[in-house]
């Protein structure tokens, strides 16, 4: 009686290599390209402390912006070079405004330049 599993050339079952492919693409799922999003040439949005504010995941203080409703964490930009962080205007005590250009690559803002706007006072 014959199988009616197809097979390759050199006798494999063609559905052990579709298995197999299958667990090596579910291993190494960067390599699936996405496109990246971009953010409009100087955009607006909102920039603080990613754990003090905004609630991410980690341990110690890194930037991060909220645009579109999600916050993300930002590459190119040190909350150090912010000034003092922990002052009483600091990132991780106020959600302030900044402009940004850049883009986001696998959940992160990758930044090309952040200017945080002057702090509004309250009427």
């Amino acid at each position: 009686m014959q199988s009616l599993r197809s097979t390759s050339p050199t006798g494999r079952s063609l559905g052990v290599l579709a298995v197999s492919v299958t667990m090596m693409l579910s291993l190494f799922p960067g390599c699936a390209r996405r496109e990246p999003m971009r953010v409009v040439q100087s955009g607006v949005v909102e920039a603080a402390c990613g754990q003090c504010l905004f609630h991410l995941p980690g341990k110690g203080c890194n930037l991060a912006i909220r645009y579109g409703g999600r916050a993300h964490f930002v590459d190119g930009v040190d909350l150090d070079s912010l000034g003092d962080a922990h002052a009483s205007d600091g990132m991780c005590q106020v959600i302030r405004q900044a402009r940004v250009s850049g883009e986001f690559r696998n959940g992160r803002f990758i930044a090309s330049s952040l200017q945080l706007l002057p702090i509004q006072d309250s009427p």
